[in-house]
């Protein structure tokens, strides 16, 4: 049963023994591309998690809970609706990056199931996630901004940092743009394992079902280690702006060296 029905996602409970994990499937068009329109779904989504989680009987609660996000065909999320990004500047980037840092410190576990290509704002969508579980047949992801002509915001970069933090794999990923699949994913250390398509769904909840008691009785305690491990992300995230560099005065500083 459906406990939010949008235009561009479903939110349910997937598992019958943990009443505190939570199913998001995205369902943006064909490729998830990010609008204001989809951030304001996401975050209404997890409004409704967030008051679901408060009001379990301490029964329940007892037992934790996650979070999955997933989809379905060849994308899992496309990335960024460019063209509006590039017309609504901050009004779009900013709730996209507060929506980034809610998923990176969510009070339960989240895994991202990711069903196909995971491109750019796709991909910052999925490293935001605690664990990833990837199809292993078909997609890729990438941070193909560099293709693109299109420079990182602090924010944005800042997740992408967090996550991979082997300078080669994060070189390769940034710098050259590389498309990773599943399985190279799995070898540099960003995803966690790859799955048959038809397995997805069901390696996801195990995961969520796995790491759901870690948020017993759904105390802010894995939010609050989230946002301190996280803490310079999170605050570029939410205050780093949406200027390249700038917040630094990057170009000033080299042109005096």
């Amino acid at each position: 049963m459906s406990l939010i029905d949008l235009p561009h996602l479903k939110l349910s409970q997937p598992s019958s023994k943990t009443p505190g994990i939570f199913l998001l499937e995205l369902a943006h068009s064909d490729e998830n591309r990010f609008t204001i329109e989809f951030v304001q779904e996401i975050t209404q989504a997890l409004d409704r998690i967030d008051e679901i989680l408060d009001t379990l009987p301490p029964v329940q609660a007892e037992l934790g809970g996650a979070l999955i996000t997933t989809s379905k065909g060849k994308f899992y999320s496309n990335g960024l609706a460019i063209e509006a990004a590039i017309h609504q500047g901050d009004a779009f980037y900013l709730p996209y990056m507060r929506m980034l840092a809610r998923i990176l410190t969510f009070r339960v576990a989240t895994v991202a199931a990711i069903n196909g290509h995971a491109f750019a704002g796709g991909c910052m969508f999925a490293l935001a996630h605690d664990v990833r579980v990837m199809r292993s047949d078909k997609g890729w992801m990438a941070m193909n901004e560099i293709q693109l002509g299109i420079p990182l915001i602090p924010g944005m970069a800042a997740i992408v940092r967090c996550k991979i933090n082997k300078p080669d794999v994060l070189r390769n990923c940034v710098i050259v743009g590389k498309k990773f699949t599943a399985q190279e994913a799995v070898d540099a250390g960003f995803v966690d394992r790859t799955v048959s398509v038809e397995d997805l769904d069901s390696a996801a909840l195990k995961y969520a079902e796995q790491m759901a008691p870690l948020a017993k009785d759904l105390t802010e305690v894995m939010y609050l280690i989230k946002a301190e491990t996280y803490r310079d992300t999170v605050e570029l995230l939410l205050r780093g702006g949406t200027s390249p560099a700038g917040y630094i005065g990057a170009r000033e500083l080299l042109a005096k060296l």
